[in-house]
Order: structure tokens, then C-alpha cells, then sequence
């Protein structure tokens, strides 16, 4: 009984000339009798409306949605002294590390250094209330020396367009726009499209970037002046060593604090190794080797400078000052002109800020056993990003290393950032004045010193090669590229090329044409004997198993892998079936099947003219090869078990070899099975194009088709431990007259006999072409062809 929305959608689909009956589907092609023990169950097809519900408000999903929003209330009413002892013990320890490299930094960015600390306090403050990481820090670190260089650069852009722009409201005004970006992103929980930006990417790019980052600081390393350091980083090195005769002081302060950080951390990672006990020790000492080159290096200006009042006097050059609170503090300007200005470097920022991020918080949550959500963390990072620039803070995101520092100082929460936090508001109001006469010099060390930590190690590299060699290709590719151009080409490139390969994999996708073997399980001690019996496998527990006929796989080529029957063909799809690869399955499959099969009518044609002009032929005079072996095309079975989406690219494609297959084996029928579906969607969408039942125009042809379901128990496991057995109802009188349990010989017996009142098929008996899994699918085939009996030789 058709339903009022049934019968509205039938007028409106007849006013608008829609086939709504246009499957030729038998209506009662297949029933079970009421008196059968096997319960009867007719799959249904998902609708559009189930589909949208899915996104429906409910009260419960919203209530999860805000709670999920601040997840510090999942742990604030656990704190306790423990916690709080381990949080300032990192906060601190990350605290002296941030404040050097902060004002470094935003001298990378072309803003004044007290940018760097309003920044750093900033991300601190804020990220915690809204982080899942407990380990992540943001601020003013490795990752963000190339957001900072990134940001520099895109000032320098600007300015070059439009010199009025100050460089503070471009920073600012970039952080708002990126942080509203971000923060749209995570909570419209989308956090899922870093997933497409690979690992190989990200290595390469932040590869490239340390090597142009600390190319750029060489120069002012060794008080060599006039070098445009923003040029492509080759230009940079070549004018570098051009220069070096103009080498200043400053390289004495440059030299010795990058050899002395470099001496400090190789000596404390020896100590490590020598006395295991004090490895805590020399961990600590090894993190703050950065405040301690920093500080004696700042006594050593503060003792040759001391007695100038002017920066520019100095006997090598000096930070200055730096002024003392938030005096950039207020709603930062943001003009759409601004915008328009750096609109076409706002993806590579984008890019820079989320790609680390996510890949950093994922990879301490895997070490210390818990798990992150990419969409609340790019809430976190957004949320910083947009607040930021009201107290002076420009585009900021994680660091690996500052990262693994705060981990194993013993960081229990992300409330630790408060701590961090307050170290660098000390800073700001008590420590102004000594950072006057920090080094130049000693600082582009510090940078030069923190962004190698960022290039990939050789030995990574090679397991990368292990892995996939292509990858390599493109890693290498990245660095060259940001190199000889510049890093925003660089993140394009490696993005762009890890795209075009995901692309070329799924379009090249290989498929494969399987066999059986039969598997036999055997002990170590079995394997290993050497008496007489030790080939043979009458007593051991054996399975069907199917595997590619050419062994693509790897499997051993002495496996001897038969053929499930002349004419029947498993066809198993590797990497998903849509338009992207569709064409090229489907080619191999038909080139496949016709090279091993033959036409079921060899008929020569009364004349030439007949003769389709694709099909060549025999020439004049020649006769029909009679003694042809190839068997005839019967079945093909598709594996699924890779497919979750099909489109309708790929099922158009799958209707049109249907048909091609049709007309080859004419007057016969292809029968079509498919296994290991596991989205109702994907069956919906193949019974739509006529898969899965006999249609009603073949219902005369399929002749003695008999169906075969598989079978298993509702609510549990039989007391027997029979899990699973495939069987043909009888539909007249309930009988099984073909049952086939799964690893045991076939037996012919009642239902009643062979199974509780609880069985019931595990696909819908309305879709008989549709199998559990591949076994069960050439069952059926076999089925129907021994019931079909031999076809008519045409040759006789």
C-alpha cells in the first residue's frame, strides 16, 4: 500500500516525465515459504531522507557538540598537586627557551622583537582553555620561524605595493583573517582535509624552509651587510660567500654562541649516555642552553657597550630597545585593502599554520596514549589567531621540538601554557632593559641553531625511499623548489605533486583476476620435520582461500592457483571503483576476458559487408578455428572488498560491459556476482543499475538458475560452533537440497535437521547476487551452472 508521499512524488515524477519503475526487477522472484525454518529477510535500500537525517539537530548532539568545544572541563575538576608540580616544572622550562627565540623571531616577521613576546603570550594564555594535546605548545618557535619568514616576506609584498601600510597592521590584520579561517574550519568540524597534506609534504617543506631560514641568517651572523637575504636562498648563499671578506666582530659573537649551543647539546647527550641515572639532569641542561649562551652572551655586550647611549654605536650591532608592557595592545586595524594585498599568499599561510600543528599534536598523543581531535585543535589554534592581534600578536602554531621539550619535562595538562605565560609577561615588564644589548649576531646563532632541528635526518629519508620511492622524488622536488624560488612555491609544489601522485595511484589503481588454493594450517614443528610424511596435509585444518592467478601479490609463485571454473572469472578491485579509475579497471578486465575466452556463436558472415568494421575477421577463404579451447564466458564475480563509493561514472561503466559482455556470450547470459559489499549506498547503487537480482528479461534465459544464500544465526553462535553455512531453500516445501557449511563437505539433509529455528540469510534474499564474501559468490556461480547443465557446443 503506496503511501500520500508515494502517490505526490508519482504525479510529480509523471509531470516531469521521471521513470520511477524503470528497474526491470521481477517483483516475486524469489519467497520463502511460511512453513521454512530459515527466516526470511529482504534488504532494504537507504533513502535520501535517512541520509539527511543523519545531520539532524538533537538536543543530546548539540549538548556533546559545546562540551566538546572546551574540553579543559573534562580534566579541571581532577587537578591536583601532582599535576600542578609537573605543569610548572615544563611551563617554566618552556618559559626560558620562548623568550629569546620570540623576539628572534619577530625580527624574521620585519616587526620590532617585542612582537615575538606578545605573540608567545598570547598562544600560551589562550590555548589551553580550547586544546585536546597536553604537549602541543604555540608561539614563537621552530615551526613558527617559517611562519614568521612567511609573514616577513608577505610584509615585504605588501609594502612594495602599497609603502603607507605599517608592517604591524599587515602581521595583525593576516593573524585575524587566518584565525577566522581556522576557526570556521574547526568548528564546522572539518578538521579531516589536513589528512590530505602528506607527511612526505610536510617533511619537505619544512626541510626547505630551515635551509633557506638559516641561509638568511648567515649574513647577519657575520656582520655582513647589503645582502638581500628575502631573495631565492641559492642568490643568498652565492652573495654570502661573495661577501665574506666584509665579515665584521659580529661573526665572534655569531660563531661562538652557535658552536657553543652545538658543543652544549652534544656533551649533555654524551653525559646522557654515560650516566643513564642523571639523565633528567642533563636534559634540563640541555634545554636551556639557549638562556644560558643568550644571557652570558648579553653580559659580554652589556660589558663592551655599556657606556653608549645609542644603539647604533655599538661595537657590533645590538637589539635595542625594547619597550617595557603591551604597548601595541588595542582592536587591531584590519582594511580590506590590506587584504586584497596579501589574498594570494593567504593559502601557504593557512597551509604553514594548520599543517604542523595537527601532524605535531597527533604524534605526542600517539607517544603518550591518548588521542587528539584536528578539528578542536584548529578551534584552539584559530581561536588564538583571531585574539591574538588585540594584545600585538601576529600568525603563530606549533613546534616539534619546544613541543618534545615541554613533554619530557613532565607536562601533565595543558594548563601548563598559564605558566609559560607568566614567564613571558615577567619578561616583558622586568627583563626590558637587558634585552637592549642582546647580540644580533648571537641571535641569528640561536635561529640558525633552532631551525636545523627541522631538517629531516638522512636516515629518515632512506625509510621514506623504503617506503615509497616517489615520495622521495617529491620530498627532494619540495627542497629544490624552495631553494630556487622561494618557500610559499615550496609548499605549492610538495602539496601539489603529493595530489597529482594520491591522483595517478587511484587512476593507474591495479586490479587482479583470482584463483582458488586450498590453505592448510601446520605447526612450526610440522614445517619443519623431515621424515617421509612431511609433505603431507591430510590431518591438518584446512580453508578456501583466493589469490591473484599471476601472484602480483607476492605470494609464492609455486602456488599452484586454479582457475574457480572454465568461464567463471574473480575479478578483485584494489583501490576503491570511481571515475577516476573505472575506465582503466574496466579495460583490463574486458581485454582479461576476452583473451581468455571465446564467443559462445562463431558465426561467419554471408558477406563481407556484414561484418562489423571493428571486427576483422577471418580472411577470404580461411574457416572458423573448430578447435578453439578456450571455454566460454559464464560469470564474473566482482570483490568489493576495497569499494566503499561507487558514482555514476563507474556504474555507467559497470552497465556498458554488462551489455558488451552480453552481446559476446550471446545467446548465453552473463551471470554478475558481488562480494564483500559493505555500504548500503554502493548496493543501492548497483541494484539501480540492475545488479544483484535476475531482472525479468532474463528470468527465461537464466533457465535452471538456482540462488544460494548464506546463512547464520540470529542472536549468536549455534552450541555446535557452526558459525555460518550456505544453503539453497527449496521454496516449495523449506528443503535444502545444496547446503554447503563452511569448512566441512557438503551435506544434503532438511533444514529442520540442520539448523536451529534461529537461521537467517546475512544478505537480503531480494539481492541473490550479492554475497558475504567471495567464496560464497562462487559457490553460487558454480551453482547455477551445474544446474544449467552443458551449453550446446556451436562447433558441433
Amino acid at each position: 500500500m503506496t503511501t500520500k508521499r508515494e502517490r505526490i512524488g508519482r504525479v510529480i515524477a509523471k509531470v516531469l516525465r521521471i521513470d520511477v519503475d524503470y528497474r526491470d526487477e521481477p517483483k516475486e522472484h524469489i519467497s520463502v515459504s511460511s512453513s521454512s525454518t530459515i527466516g526470511a529477510y529482504y534488504e532494504k535500500e537507504p533513502t535520501t531522507g535517512e541520509w539527511l537525517s543523519r545531520f539532524q539537530p538533537t538536543t543530546a548532539g548539540t549538548k556533546h557538540y559545546l562540551h566538546t568545544l572546551f574540553p579543559f572541563l573534562n580534566w579541571i575538576l581532577h587537578y591536583n598537586v601532582q599535576w600542578l608540580i609537573g605543569d610548572l616544572i615544563a611551563g617554566i622550562t618552556v618559559g626560558f627557551v620562548v623568550i629569546p627565540q620570540g623576539m628572534a623571531y619577530a625580527l624574521l616577521a620585519q616587526l620590532p622583537p617585542e612582537f615575538g613576546l606578545y605573540t608567545s603570550f598570547v598562544g600560551f594564555l589562550l590555548y589551553w582553555a580550547f586544546a585536546t594535546s597536553k604537549d602541543i605548545t604555540i608561539g614563537l618557535l621552530e615551526t613558527v620561524a617559517v611562519m614568521s619568514t612567511l609573514v616577513g616576506n608577505i610584509v615585504l609584498r605588501v609594502q612594495d605595493q602599497d609603502p603607507d601600510i605599517p608592517s604591524e597592521e599587515i602581521a595583525r590584520s593576516l593573524s585575524v583573517i587566518c584565525g577566522a579561517v581556522l576557526l570556521f574550519i574547526g568548528l564546522a568540524r572539518l578538521g579531516w582535509i589536513v589528512e590530505f597534506i602528506p607527511l612526505s609534504a610536510i617533511t619537505s617543506f619544512m626541510t626547505g624552509a630551515a635551509i633557506s631560514i638559516a641561509a638568511g641568517q648567515v649574513p647577519a651572523m657575520m656582520g655582513i651587510k647589503g645582502i638581500k637575504t628575502r631573495e631565492a636562498t641559492y642568490l643568498v648563499i652565492i652573495n654570502t660567500l661573495k661577501q665574506l671578506g666584509d665579515t665584521k666582530i659580529d661573526a665572534t659573537m655569531g660563531l661562538s654562541a652557535l658552536f657553543m649551543l652545538y658543543g652544549i647539546k652534544y656533551f649533555c647527550s654524551w653525559m646522557s649516555r654515560i650516566h643513564p641515572q642523571k639523565q633528567k639532569l642533563w636534559f634540563f641542561v640541555s634545554t636551556l642552553r639557549m638562556v644560558f649562551v643568550i644571557l652570558l652572551y648579553t653580559m659580554i655586550s652589556w660589558l663592551v657597550n655599556k657606556n653608549i647611549d645609542d644603539a647604533k654605536k655599538a661595537r657590533f650591532k645590538i637589539l635595542g630597545t625594547v619597550p617595557r608592557g603591551f604597548q601595541h595592545a588595542g582592536v587591531p586595524v584590519v582594511r580590506k585593502r590590506t587584504i586584497e594585498l596579501f589574498a594570494p599568499d593567504l593559502p601557504a599561510s593557512l597551509i604553514v599554520l594548520l599543517i604542523e600543528h595537527i601532524a605535531i599534536s597527533k604524534s605526542f598523543g600517539r607517544i603518550n596514549n591518548y588521542t587528539i581531535n584536528p578539528s578542536q585543535e584548529l578551534v584552539a589554534v584559530g581561536f588564538t589567531n583571531l585574539f591574538g592581534p588585540f594584545l600585538g600578536g601576529y600568525p603563530a602554531t606549533g613546534s616539534f621540538s619546544r613541543t618534545a621539550i615541554k613533554s619530557k619535562a613532565g607536562v601533565r595538562t595543558p594548563l601548563a601554557g598559564i605558566f609559560t605565560a607568566v614567564m613571558v609577561l615577567l619578561a616583558l615588564y622586568a627583563l626590558t632593559s637587558v634585552f637592549y644589548y642582546i647580540p644580533m649576531a648571537s641571535l641569528a646563532g640561536l635561529i640558525i641553531h633552532a631551525v636545523f632541528d627541522l631538517i629531516t635526518p638522512p636516515n629518515v629519508v632512506y625509510k621514506f625511499w623504503e617506503v615509497s620511492p616517489l615520495e622521495v622524488v617529491i620530498f627532494f622536488g619540495g627542497i629544490f623548489v624552495t631553494i630556487f624560488t622561494n618557500i610559499e612555491n615550496g609548499i605549492y609544489a610538495t602539496v601539489g605533486a603529493s595530489a597529482a601522485l594520491l591522483l595517478f595511484r587511484l587512476a593507474k589503481a591495479k586490479a587482479f583476476v583470482l584463483g582458488r588454493v586450498k590453505i592448510h594450517y601446520v605447526t612450526k614443528e610440522e614445517l619443519l620435520r623431515e621424515d617421509k610424511h612431511n609433505d603431507s596435509t591430510e590431518n591438518t585444518s584446512s580453508r578456501e582461500a583466493f589469490l591473484p592467478i599471476e601472484h602480483q601479490d607476492g605470494s609464492n609463485p609455486l602456488i599452484d592457483v586454479q582457475k574457480p571454473h572454465p568461464g567463471v572469472f574473480i575479478y578483485r578491485f584494489s583501490e576503491g571503483f570511481t571515475y577516476v579509475n573505472q575506465a582503466h579497471y574496466l579495460d583490463a578486465l574486458t581485454e582479461h576476458l576476452f583473451k581468455h575466452t571465446r564467443r559462445t556463436q562463431l558465426t561467419n558472415y554471408t558477406k563481407i559487408g556484414d561484418r562489423p568494421w571493428n571486427d576483422p575477421g577471418l580472411r577470404r577463404g580461411q574457416r572458423i578455428d573448430t578447435d578453439d579451447s578456450r571455454p566460454i564466458l559464464r560469470a564474473v564475480i566482482l570483490d568489493f572488498s576495497s569499494v566503499n563509493n561507487v558514482d555514476v561514472t563507474s556504474i555507467q561503466g559497470l552497465i556498458d560491459i554488462r551489455n558488451q559482455f552480453d552481446r559476446y556470450a550471446a545467446p548465453e547470459i552473463v551471470d554478475w556476482h558481488i562480494a564483500c559489499i559493505t555500504n548500503r549506498w554502493t548496493k543501492r547503487a548497483l541494484a539501480a543499475a540492475g545488479f544483484g537480482y535476475p531482472t525479468a528479461s532474463n528470468l527465461d534465459k537464466l533457465g535452471h538458475w538456482e540462488p544460494l544464500y548464506s546463512v547464520a544465526d540470529i542472536g549468536g553462535a549455534r552450541e555446535d560452533g557452526d558459525l555460518e553455512r550456505r544453503c539453497t531453500p527449496d521454496i516449495e516445501d523449506g528443503e535444502v537440497h545444496e547446503c554447503k557449511a563452511t569448512g566441512q563437505q557438503a551435506v544434503d539433509e532438511k533444514v529442520t535437521a540442520a539448523f536451529s529455528p534461529k537461521v537467517a540469510p546475512v544478505v537480503g534474499i531480494n539481492r541473490p547476487f550479492f554475497h558475504v564474501d567471495v567464496a560464497a559468490a562462487v559457490h553460487s556461480a558454480l551453482l547455477t551452472i551445474e544446474r544449467r547443465g552443458p551449453i550446446t557446443d556451436p562447433k558441433t
